[in-house]
């Protein structure tokens, strides 16, 4: 009881205090915004926007992504504050994004209240929110708080050396992304193709155990979320029990009315089924977890689609060599074209069965996490 009593707990994650250890996992193109993010931080979780090329309908984005995409993290945050004025909010902000240094910096600009970032090791994170800083002045600045997220006891251990020896400091929090996730995934293509990957039970004690002499160099604790197929309260309890401080989950909450996507999206979403997903090799030079629609099944026969206008949006992205691009098939796909878009998927997509509102999802997940804590 005791044990189970100090989980339930309101979460502390440096300054800020989260009602629930819920953290909605960023999606991008355009499927957590302001109005899921938002949702989510008023129910009483961590609610994230996804920067992954956040200004898409700006009128000027053909001509001017990035500039759109700056002004975006402004708007977006700000709207979700009006839905949440004393929720937790946040950014997820991909390492493998061009000038991913101008979207850390502009979002620490905007106020945001937490920085989440994968798709790569995101080494420099802290310098870029120095940075940040400096160029406000030091003026009414509130340093955010930051998490990698790993997906390997290694890259744990190499943030954590890196973020002490160049940075002093170490991570505020940590996401740990087993291979069940959706979207862009960090284990090799084999390894996810012939189900060699670790699962997550076995990465995260592993984590749990490389965070912990920096949690006492720096005198603070260093909460750890498990991610990655995470789907139910149970789920929740299951990973607490083993050391978790909390979970993100990022599929369960597409299916809800709040979520930024078009229903055309989550309909895609509520008829797929586990063996409708497929593993992709993406532009951005890692595998991904989606859903096998028309286009995925042109792509596994070979065929290219090149880009017609590149959006700048991938550091490593060759435009003449990708066999299609992601910006514009992530863009279709949030618009609800089957047909052309690209359908990120976690592995439980084919549990979801309804749609409900985000309080609703919240409290069926705190109600069976209580049952089984």
């Amino acid at each position: 009881m005791g044990e189970a009593a100090l989980q339930l707990k309101p979460l502390k994650i440096g300054p800020l205090t989260a009602e629930y250890p819920v953290i909605q996992g960023g999606m991008g193109v355009g499927i957590s915004l302001s109005s899921l993010a938002g949702a989510v931080a008023k129910a009483g979780g961590i609610g994230i926007i996804s920067t992954a090329q956040i200004g898409f309908k700006d009128p000027d984005f053909s001509k001017d992504p990035m500039g759109a995409n700056l002004r975006a993290i402004h708007k977006e945050l700000k709207k979700a504050r009006k839905t949440a004025p004393e929720g937790i909010l946040g950014f997820n902000i991909m390492v493998a994004t061009k000038e991913y240094a101008r979207y850390v910096k502009e979002a620490v600009k905007a106020g945001t209240d937490v920085i989440i970032s994968g798709a790569g090791l995101p080494v420099d994170l802290p310098r870029y929110v120095r940075e940040a800083a400096e160029e406000m002045g030091g003026e009414f600045f509130c340093r955010p708080m930051l998490a990698p997220i790993v997906s390997s006891i290694k890259s744990a251990s190499v943030i954590c050396k890196m973020w002490d020896r160049k940075h002093k400091t170490a991570p505020d929090f940590v996401v740990v992304e087993g291979s069940q996730a959706g979207g862009h995934l960090g284990f090799h293509e084999d390894e996810l193709l012939e189900g060699r990957c670790p699962t997550l039970e076995e990465i995260l004690p592993g984590v749990l155990a490389e965070v912990r002499p920096y949690e006492e160099k720096y005198g603070r604790p260093i909460p750890v979320f498990a991610a990655g197929g995470v789907f139910t309260g149970r789920d929740m309890a299951r990973y607490t029990r083993l050391g978790a401080a909390g979970v993100q989950l990022a599929t369960r909450f597409i299916a809800t009315y709040e979520c930024d996507a078009s229903q055309g999206f989550k309909d895609v979403l509520l008829q797929a089924r586990e063996e409708d997903l497929a593993i992709i090799h993406s532009p951005v030079g890692m595998p991904g977890r989606a859903v096998r629609t028309p286009l995925i099944q042109r792509l596994e026969q070979g065929l290219r689609f090149p880009p017609k206008h590149c959006s700048l949006c991938m550091a490593g992205c060759q435009p003449a060599q990708v066999p299609f691009c992601i910006t514009h098939a992530l863009i279709q796909a949030v618009k609800g074209n089957r047909e052309e878009g690209l359908f990120f998927s976690g592995s439980n997509v084919g549990k979801l069965d309804r749609m409900l509102h985000v309080r609703e999802l919240m409290d069926e997940l705190m109600k069976d996490w209580r049952a089984f804590a």
